[in-house]
């Protein structure tokens, strides 16, 4: 199948600019004088997410102007095109400020309302993971050529390895029965979440990761990374959605046992 031209032109930018802001975040991760701030939501923010924010809006707009960006930290910059470009600088500060190596940076990219391409990197890990759609879903690690990337097989939540980003955000939803269900299913749960969790669900590392509270910025890069690798990627309600502000990510074998344990907490949509 031949690629959309107009969506690998922005893909090439975007495996591009998410790997050097990311470099940009590793000179702040290990600086014992590194600080924070505490956005009205209280989550932090640094330097580094600013300054990475910044640099990949610049390099957006110079190349494709008519282009919408929207971002954590800086909002939206309306745009004539039907592309919108969704920026998390620092998909994980909380790890970040912590020290903890598995903070990403994402660059997703939406045609209308719809995720069409999308980068992970993972600077202080290493690696990078793209897709297009109908592209595969591909890792880099260091500097060996890409390899291509498969959901897993587990057809069991017996068997399943779980991942999430903070457990407690799931009582903040009033779905703490639903984690405890989850916890006491899987085989395996740990908290390697935010967009390192879906990084492993694509690569097969993990089976399922599952957010109870997710923005556009969060999810648009993720989505095309898990559904080319034979994933799906799906809000609580069980929609096909990044924008739905919920979301889980596992293999096809798994969708209905999560989705028995999730939809009865699904935001209630007007029609």
């Amino acid at each position: 199948m031949k690629l959309d031209a107009d969506v690998a032109d922005r893909l090439a930018l975007a495996r591009t600019i998410a790997h050097e802001a990311g470099e940009l975040t590793l000179r702040r991760f290990d600086d014992p004088a590194l600080s924070f701030d505490r956005k009205s939501d209280l989550s932090p923010v640094t330097v580094a997410d600013r300054e990475a924010e910044t640099f990949l809006r610049e390099r957006i707009a110079d190349r494709f102007p008519a282009d919408t960006i929207v971002g954590e930290e800086f909002g939206i910059s309306e745009g004539t095109s039907p592309f919108t470009w969704a920026l998390d600088p620092i998909d994980g500060t909380k790890a970040f400020i912590t020290g903890v190596p598995l903070y990403t940076t994402l660059v997703g990219l939406l045609r209308e309302e719809a995720p069409v391409a999308g980068v992970i990197a993972m600077p202080a890990a290493g690696r990078l993971a793209f897709a297009q759609q109908d592209g595969g879903s591909w890792l880099v690690v260091g500097k060996h050529e890409p390899r291509r990337m498969q959901v897993s097989r587990c057809s069991s939540l017996a068997d399943a390895r779980f991942v999430t980003s903070q457990v407690s955000t799931f009582a903040e939803r009033g779905a703490a029965s639903a984690y405890q269900t989850l916890e006491r299913q899987a085989y395996v749960t740990r908290t390697w979440g935010d967009a390192f969790g879906y990084y492993l669900v694509a690569c097969g590392k993990a089976d399922l990761m599952i957010d109870p509270e997710l923005n556009l910025w969060d999810a648009a890069a993720v989505v095309p990374v898990v559904t080319e690798a034979g994933g799906i990627f799906l809000d609580w309600s069980g929609k096909a959605t990044a924008h739905g502000g919920d979301g889980f990510a596992c293999n096809p074998a798994l969708k209905e046992d999560v989705l028995a344990v999730l939809s009865p907490h699904a935001r209630t949509r007007n029609a």
